[in-house]
């Protein structure tokens, strides 16, 4: 099997792969809304009844109050005029964007049965500042909850990472409920009452799927750290950067790090959130020009890039010092002004056919979406709900998925160029030396006969005198593209330096060879007659089984039967076998030998 099919081969697994985990995380996203899709009531802000409901979605029955200067009491919007003020949601959405008046949400329930019902209201945005949430309780008093991402922790009734409230309806009534927002983040309400059993269920299924998506995090984080301690390639380093401080970012934004991690520290995980947003904006522009190699595309592309790159180390230090407020819109704004650049620069490499860009852009389109979904979302273009808020996560983990696939093929392009001689696009010595070693092993194992010929440009020193070395290097082009044209899969042909060449034919016995080498001297004296006036010199030798104890003893032997056809008068091919055989043996020997004498570097 030869390379290119082994590439393919290769190809087609990475490709099956990124297909399977697409699947995946599709029916993990599916499973997540699907949860979330509940039955309100018809009527706009009418009571909601609880019968046999495991979940019923309250966005039909809230009414709202906007406070735009915060400074309504719950006893005014309770039993003063400003209780007049609710406004049904309807089919609206309760999202708002970055809004600094706080709102103020009233919905009713109602329990027609003799027994009472132990229910818990769920708020799915966990990046709410301040939440209030009151609840009546026995002799005309309230019960209030204090909460939001703001506060403390173990404030919260229930230890999740969302807002749960547990309320108890009593039988045959119903109870009004009042709830506070207040956020310097986008607001966003989205209210839900789950029976116990139903709460159960969704959060194990809500964890099952967070561990999925941090379970892939974390693999493809050793994945990379792993590669870059093996191969040490920069494009791995800042990969890891932008993977970290990515993950990390998601598990603030969704509640699970401000959980398990900063309970009490609060302020600290607010300020994360920009830091974090701002390092992997700052790690994810860096390894895109990287792995893409934008300099090389355009270089005010490629400057535009380090703008936004040191734009997004800026906002870093400014998150630091100024609020949540502040910092937010600007570094929203800029992401959004990064993605699309950086889509732009995988356009731009993808018109230039390279592999890696084919898995960039499919990888950066999976985050593009979830991004412009959740931006939309944020500035209240969209609305608030479980598709819209995960978007952002089902595509940021197909992204780094499919980004570790375009490392990958960039370290296959690296292997590739560093295999590839610059000037003629032929492959190298560093490649013929590793290709001749598997040619002559598996001649060795099935007997079969292997040829090497070795080609020298006749008086090439005096050409580049005479003419200069561009006109040289033009020469030397024009003679490997001649060799490309005539030698063909599975042969190979390398250039070994400066006005050599060598070709590699396995399965090619001395008659065949010789037919072989004959019509290369002929094509390149031919072609080359108008412009260039070239000849060459080329000695070969065939490998039968038994012969030659290793790669170097088959290539002096081709050697100096190149050096018989110069000696000869040049312009011809020279068969090892024409020589003096014992001579060009003992010759191989003591030249090889020689080599090995020699001390090491």
């Amino acid at each position: 099997m030869d390379a290119d099919q082994r590439h393919h081969n290769r190809s087609d697994r990475q490709w099956s792969l990124s297909a399977a985990l697409t699947v995946l995380l599709m029916m993990l996203a599916s499973m997540v809304v699907a949860d979330d899709v509940a039955t309100g009531p018809h009527t706009p802000g009418a009571p909601v009844v609880i019968e046999d409901q495991q979940r019923v979605d309250l966005a039909s029955a809230l009414s709202l109050l906007e406070d735009p200067e915060r400074r309504y009491t719950f006893e005014q919007v309770r039993l003063g005029r400003t209780a007049d003020s609710f406004s049904p949601l309807g089919e609206r959405s309760a999202n708002f964007g970055f809004t600094e008046a706080a709102w103020w949400v009233r919905f009713t329930l109602a329990n027609p049965s003799d027994q009472p019902k132990r229910l818990f209201i769920r708020q799915d945005y966990p990046l709410i500042d301040h939440l209030d949430f009151w609840a009546p309780a026995s002799d005309q008093h309230w019960q209030l909850v204090s909460t939001g991402d703001m506060r403390p922790f173990h404030l919260r009734p229930v230890e999740h990472r969302l807002f749960l409230f547990p309320v108890t309806l009593p039988p045959q009534s119903e109870s009004t409920y009042y709830l506070r927002f207040e956020s310097q983040g986008s607001m966003n309400i989205g209210l839900f009452a789950h029976s116990q059993v139903d709460l159960m269920n969704l959060v194990t299924k809500e964890y099952l799927a967070l561990g999925v998506y941090y379970g892939g995090f974390i693999v493809l984080l050793f994945y990379n750290l792993f590669m870059f301690l093996t191969v040490r390639e920069r494009a791995f380093a800042y990969y890891l950067v932008y993977l970290t401080s990515y993950g990390l970012y998601m598990s603030l934004h969704n509640g699970l790090s401000f959980q398990l991690l900063l309970p009490d520290l609060p302020l600290v995980a607010n300020k994360s959130l920009l830091v974090l947003l701002s390092i992997s904006l700052f790690g994810g522009v860096l390894f895109t020009r990287t792995i893409l190699n934008t300099r090389a595309q355009s270089i005010r592309a490629d400057q535009f890039a380090v703008v936004l790159q040191w734009a997004s180390a800026l906002m870093m230090l400014i998150s630091l010092l100024l609020s949540y407020r502040w910092v937010i819109v600007p570094l929203a704004v800029l992401t959004v002004i990064a993605c699309v650049h950086l889509f732009v620069l995988g356009l731009m490499a993808l018109a230039r056919g390279t592999g890696t860009a084919r898995y960039y852009m499919i990888a950066f389109s999976a985050l593009l979406i979830g991004v412009y979904i959740y931006m939309a979302k944020t500035f209240g273009l969209l609305p608030h709900n479980a598709f819209t808020q995960n978007a952002f996560q089902i595509g940021s983990l197909l992204e780094m998925v499919l980004l570790s696939l375009a490392v990958a093929s960039r370290l296959n392009e690296l292997k590739t160029e560093s295999f590839t001689d610059a000037l003629t696009q032929l492959k190298n010595r560093r490649f013929f030396n590793e290709q001749i070693a598997q040619e002559y092993a598996r001649a060795g194992q099935t007997d079969a006969p292997l040829t090497l010929a070795v080609i020298d440009i006749d008086h090439f020193k005096a050409f580049n005198d005479s003419r200069g070395h561009s006109r040289g290097d033009a020469a030397l082009k024009m003679v490997a593209s001649l060799l490309k044209d005539r030698v063909r899969k599975p042969n190979t042909v390398c250039r070994y330096g400066g006005e050599e060449f060598v070709l590699i034919l396995p399965d090619t016995s001395d008659q065949e060879a010789a037919v072989l080498t004959e019509r290369v001297r002929a094509t390149i004296e031919k072609e080359t007659a108008f412009g260039f006036s070239l000849t060459v010199s080329i000695g070969f030798a065939t490998m039968h089984p038994g012969e030659f104890e290793d790669t170097d003893c088959l290539f002096v032997a081709a050697d100096y039967a190149l050096y018989t056809a110069k000696a000869s008068g040049r312009n011809r091919v020279v068969n090892y076998r024409e020589c003096d055989l014992k001579r060009a043996l003992d010759n191989a020997h003591r030249l090889t030998g020689n080599l090995m004498a020699q001390p090491s570097d």
